[in-house]
């Protein structure tokens, strides 16, 4: 948002209210994001998920709630969040495209789950990645595995999008990459309008994907035309 000078402000609560502010296509880090260690992260989480837990009126001392702040720590830490530490990217091993294969290889209906990074609370769907090899060729279940680092972090569904993409296009040296992902978001459907039967749909097409030819039979086999 612009002041009267031209300059960048920062917007207040009361101003964003529940709109849905996206700063950047980088996950939003600070410098020191990685100094802790996951042991110590999820120590502190659970203090501090005690501390909400208490604070809303619920008797920690019953069975069934006293190892819940734990768990939610461990889970954040160690699974939904855990595409925010860069050591766990997978590993991409590129192959030479000994067939000189040169037409559109696709992978759809990837399943993902990623948390809205403005209620915290889950999304949902399927992610459809094609792009069109080069000199080299990757095994089919890196896509996958790309899909679900960058799903497993506090997020929004455009830089979702977009993350994939531009990862599949540097680390599959290829230009010609197209995305698309249709989601369910519980910070609609559990909560707000609660509209259960939406859902929401995302793509990033690059190089000739983003010809019309190409992006109308990448969108045909995916369905979405």
């Amino acid at each position: 948002m612009l002041n009267t000078t031209g300059k960048s402000k920062l917007m207040s609560f009361d101003e964003i209210g529940d709109n849905h502010i996206s700063t950047s296509t980088d996950t939003p880090l600070r410098d020191d994001a990685f100094e802790l260690d996951d042991d110590t992260k999820i120590e502190l989480i659970s203090k501090h998920f005690k501390e909400i837990m208490q604070i809303l009126g619920l008797d920690l001392s019953d069975q069934s709630l006293k190892g819940t702040p734990k768990r939610v720590a461990k889970m954040y830490v160690k699974e939904i969040f855990k595409g925010l530490n860069p050591k766990n990217k997978p590993a991409v091993t590129l192959f030479e495209n000994n067939y000189q294969y040169d037409e559109v290889v696709m992978v759809r209906d990837i399943t993902f789950y990623s948390m809205c990074e403005h209620h915290f609370i889950p999304f949902f769907g399927k992610a459809h990645v094609a792009y069109i090899p080069k000199d080299k060729v990757a095994g089919l279940s890196k896509v996958n595995r790309l899909v679900q680092f960058y799903s497993k972090r506090p997020q929004v569904q455009e830089r979702l999008t977009i993350q994939i993409a531009k990862e599949i296009s540097e680390q599959f040296g290829t230009n010609d990459v197209a995305v698309a992902i249709e989601a369910t978001h519980l910070c609609v459907a559990a909560r707000g309008v609660e509209d259960t039967t939406s859902n929401t749909v995302t793509s990033s097409f690059l190089g000739k994907f983003a010809n019309e030819e190409y992006k109308i039979q990448f969108l045909n086999a995916v369905k979405l035309a």
